[in-house]
């Protein structure tokens, strides 16, 4: 080694380092980041980028400089960089990133060394990476044992040396004069990935590097791919012409910058860098010097154990971390990381095990001391980082005498406050089981409403009488426990439960009682629940497992919604879902929507609210479905009277587990069953285990005519009619091109010789408008079906046809209509709901085409809308003429497809949306602000409630997330 590595020079470090900590919109890694290097005895300066900044954190330490930079954003790094490095005073400089913990003692040791060295440009030392878990942290390997020293005096060869076993220098110990010469050299559009490359070409060029053999840094692992989608590789080693021509620039670029490297004309310097990048591409593609292993594991479940860590059966003693100042090092590490969580994996796993300490420090009504302190301790237990829970805990000891124990978790608690005050409370209101926890307090009636809605019941016969058929088949009596305690906690008592239990009952009870038990087996369960409910005295019955919990108002608004509905025969209500790992999920529901009950029975037809009589009429339950009763029991109730008298009430009465979706053979023998009763021979099949698609297996092959209005664009009618001609499989088509007669010259040139066996040019003999055009054409047409086409449209499946003719030829369905996708596969249209976003919007915009993690896999799944867009729109030419056509009146500027699904809906009809026909398209509606009016105003029940999505649910945004928290207008149900 040619350094020197001492310290007869040293400085006081506050004099000598900065460190530059980097964050954009990820306040809590940046409070714990500078938490932990504030402790450092030098300046800290923070480029925080995000939106909103973080005004605290100006003055908590007197070494931080916060500097709130929103004008740099994303995007912008390269110049908040440059921006940053010119702030310095001090001779050397650390970029930090807000998610890495630089290790104190290496960076005074890289400083040393660099003081001691004024050749070098760098200095680091070998990193680990680690995942934070909501209870542990797994630590990987990421540096391999390299080359320590690039010293040579040739800068050509300490730069290929340390490009082929590259260890990435950007967060080392720098030279702050010479990073600031590098940032007024980039050029201000260089991206990401060659910022990177540069910086280490630079770098090298001008100094030599260091690398000690110490722990240097313990970064974060990237566990999913960065904003930018890009990564070094592809830059270097990729082939394509874009990939060359811009690596080739970059090359001539950083050959021309004054370096060490001398001699070499522009066109060697560019082939020098060339070679640097394919030692670097080499390096990276043979793993030489970095990897992703896993060392080992650490969990924190014990507030005096401390970490407790389980070693892989590989380790790696030749890297310096296999020592017991690093791994208390480590301990440090780890104790901020579980006292200041932050990252979406770590908050994931906390968002069920926080969900679970709030309910278990929820009062219960025959609370004592005793099974307080017994429930406080299952929430400690489940992590001891929760302060709540542990100043609670210790409170709840203090009072029992319990001093020993009690004294141990207040000396912990203050341990936690050393590092922050803040409890994670704010945290977890602002995840979806916080939001979805106070939506629901929002929800309860205050004890004067209570009373009052009481004292209306009590003049209504009491209302509504609810059966709930609660199933015990495990003879589960903690389970059991949950649910009895969660109705006698609700604001409802307007019910009798049933349990069917395999084990012994714990008291003997009669049919009269509030709560009576039926002893059952697995074989005999069916049939007990059909003969409580044949001799039950209930108005509507609900089937439950043990275990659910009922919400305090659901029950209660229930009755006093259904005092008004005589015509229901059958209610769908919403829920609220447990997750595997404890967080909640909403599960709001559209309106009935048969086609979605039919593609996803596990999530649509769960907890409904059956009418005794009509449970009773149609036979009950059937144990050849018992794994799917109550569907089962649904498609009967629509197989005997049809879609009518089927409701939804949007609020939820229970919290339950979340079913996994899997193959269920008797939701889809149930299904099979009733489509043979309606007059299918369908065949059912799956995409995604637990949903279903079904060809109905029409005999008929109608003639369908495909309208077309010409438009002004050339271009765009020759790829729209060509997407037709060459990808449409079904042949039993027409096409009818609309034409204006004041279209273009170029369109009205190259129809007059346009000539094909399916296509009709049709001329209107007056300037009519686009939707005039449409029902212009419809009277032309032959077809049995119409198939309404944007000029700007391009099919993309040659089944789309078959796929729209599946549904338009059922009797109950009026209109079909398409996925709407651009170029990349992203959603721009799928389907319309009515007053999202102050009009009529489409859910899922810019998602993946094909995510089936969609509210509940609503972008996937076959289903009905109130609407669907005339991009491609099927309907029946019979009832086309029927409903009037598009109104070319009131919405001849837009909306006419929406005006003419509503219509359809009136009459009786269904909207089906399908998935399995997508059309490239912006799919933007057009909607002036008359025309909206205008819809408005017609159908202003259909705005005030779309029923094809939920009350409960935002109208902004994207569509399909909790809305605000809203109490329900008791006054109103008891007006």
């Amino acid at each position: 080694m040619q350094g020197k590595n001492n310290s007869e020079h040293e400085l006081a470090l506050n004099e000598q380092l900065t460190v530059v900590l980097i964050s954009h919109e990820r306040p809590a890694f940046l409070r714990r980041a500078v938490r932990f290097y504030s402790s450092l005895p030098c300046r800290i300066l923070v480029l925080d980028s995000s939106a909103e900044g973080q005004p605290g954190m100006a003055g908590q330490f007197p070494n931080v400089d916060y500097q709130h930079l929103p004008q740099y954003g994303y995007w912008g790094i390269r110049a908040k960089l440059a921006y940053g490095v010119e702030q310095l005073t001090t001779p050397f400089m650390v970029f930090a990133a807000d998610d890495d913990f630089l290790v104190h003692g290496a960076l005074h040791e890289a400083v040393a060394f660099m003081d001691a060295n004024p050749d070098y440009s760098l200095c680091h030392g070998y990193s680990m990476m680690y995942l934070a878990l909501a209870n542990s942290v797994s630590f990987y390997r990421r540096d391999k044992k390299v080359c320590e020293d690039y010293a040579s005096e040739q800068p050509q060869e300490r730069l290929l040396d340390y490009m082929h076993q590259y260890l990435p220098p950007f967060y080392a110990v720098q030279r702050t004069a010479l990073l600031r010469d590098w940032y007024r050299a980039m050029p201000q559009d260089t991206i990401f990935q060659w910022q990177e490359v540069g910086h280490t070409y630079y770098m090298l060029a001008r100094g030599k590097a260091r690398i000690l053999p110490v722990a240097y840094v313990v970064r974060e692992l990237n566990y999913e791919h960065s904003d930018h989608k890009t990564e070094i590789f592809h830059s270097l080693a990729y082939t394509d012409a874009k990939s060359v021509t811009e690596r080739e620039a970059f090359a001539s670029f950083l050959a021309g910058l004054p370096t060490q490297i001398q001699g070499l004309d522009p066109e060697q310097g560019k082939q020098f860098a060339l070679q640097s990048f394919e030692a670097l591409a080499d390096s990276l593609r043979a793993g030489r010097a970095l990897t992703a292993e896993l060392i080992f594991e650490s969990g924190w479940i014990d507030i005096e154990a401390g970490p407790q860590r389980r070693f892989g059966p590989k380790q790696y003693v030749e890297m310096p971390f296999y020592n017991q100042a690093f791994f208390d090092q480590l301990a440090y590490f780890e104790f901020l990381l579980h006292a200041m969580p932050a990252g979406r994996i770590q908050l994931k796993g906390l968002e069920g095990i926080w969900t679970r300490q709030q309910d278990l420090m929820r009062a219960r009504n025959n609370d004592t001391p005793e099974s307080v302190v017994e429930r406080l301790w299952q929430a400690h237990d489940s992590n001891v980082f929760n302060r709540t829970v542990v100043k609670r805990l210790a409170a709840q000891l203090d009072t029992l005498g319990e001093d020993d124990e009690a004294q141990k978790l207040h000396a912990w608690a203050a341990h936690l406050e050393t590092v922050s005050l803040d409890d994670n409370r704010q945290m977890f209101e602002k995840m979806l089981s916080g939001r979805l926890l106070q939506w629901l307090a929002s929800r309860e009636p205050s004890a004067e409403q209570a009373e009052t809605i009481a004292r209306h019941l009590a003049d209504h016969a009491g209302g509504p009488q609810f059966g709930i058929l609660l199933l015990d088949l495990d003879n589960n009596v903690e389970k059991l426990q949950v649910t009895l305690d969660s109705l006698l906690e609700g604001q409802s008592k307007a019910f009798k439960v049933v349990v069917f239990t395999t084990g012994e009952p714990p008291a003997a009870t009669t049919g009269q009682n509030l709560l009576h038990f039926v002893r059952v087996t697995q074989g005999n369960y069916v049939d007990k629940l059909n003969q409580v409910a044949r001799q039950s005295t209930s108005d509507w019955l609900l089937l439950a497992q043990v275990g659910e919990a009922f919400t305090a108002g659901g029950l209660l608004r229930a009755s006093l919604e259904l005092m008004s509905a005589a015509d229901c025969r059958a209610v769908a209500t919403d829920e609220i879902q447990r997750s595997s790992e404890g967080a909640l999920v909403d599960v709001f529901r559209p309106g009935f929507n048969l086609d979605l009950l039919q593609s996803i029975p596990a999530l649509m037809a769960r907890h409904w609210l059956i009418r005794k009589d009509v449970f009773n009429e149609v036979g009950g339950f059937q144990a050849d479905f018992s794994k799917a009763l109550e569907f089962d029991l649904l498609l009967r109730i629509i197989e005997q009277g049809g879609l009518s008298g089927l409701a939804h009430l949007d609020e939820p009465l229970l919290i339950t587990r979340a079913p996994e979706l899997e193959e269920n053979a008797h939701e889809r023998l149930a299904l099979s069953r009733h489509l043979g009763n309606r007059g299918y021979k369908a065949k059912i099949t799956s995409q995604v285990p637990g949903t279903y698609q079904i060809d109905y297996r029409h005999t008929e092959r109608p003639l369908v005519s495909i309208i077309v209005p010409a438009g002004d664009d050339l271009p765009l009618l020759q790829r729209c009619l060509q997407g037709v001609l060459l990808r449409t499989r079904y042949t039993h088509y027409e096409v009818l091109i609309a034409v204006n007669p004041n279209q273009s010259a170029e369109v009205n040139d190259w129809l007059g010789t346009y000539q094909h066996a399916k296509v009709n040019i049709l001329h209107a003999d007056r300037p009519l408008s686009e939707v005039a055009l449409y029902n212009a054409a419809s009277q032309e047409a032959r077809g049995e079906y119409l198939v309404l086409l944007a000029t700007d449209s391009e099919l993309v499946n040659p089944n789309w046809i078959e796929s729209l003719l599946n549904h338009a030829q059922r009797p109950e369905v009026g209109i079909v209509g398409a996925k709407l996708i651009d170029r990349d596969g992203k959603v721009t249209q799928a389907g319309l709901i009515l007053g999202l976003n102050g009009g009529v919007g489409s859910a899922f915009v810019g998602e993946r085409h094909d995510a089936d993690s969609s509210y509940l896999q609503r972008l996937v799944l076959e289903q009905n809308y109130s609407a669907v867009s005339k991009v491609c729109l099927m309907v029946r030419k019979e009832l086309f003429d029927a409903l009037g056509g598009l109104d070319e009146v009131v919405f001849a500027e837009g909306l006419s497809d929406v005006d003419l699904c509503l219509k359809a809906g009136q009459a009786g009809y269904l909207t089906v949306w399908t998935p399995l026909v997508q059309v490239v398209h912006s799919g933007v509606v057009p909607q002036g602000p008359q025309v909206l009016d205008a819809l408005r105003d017609k159908w202003a029940a259909a705005f005030a409630q779309d029923q094809a999505y939920n009350a409960n649910l935002a109208l902004t945004g994207k569509g399909f997330a909790l809305g605000e928290s809203t109490s329900i207008n008791w006054a109103q149900l008891i007006a």
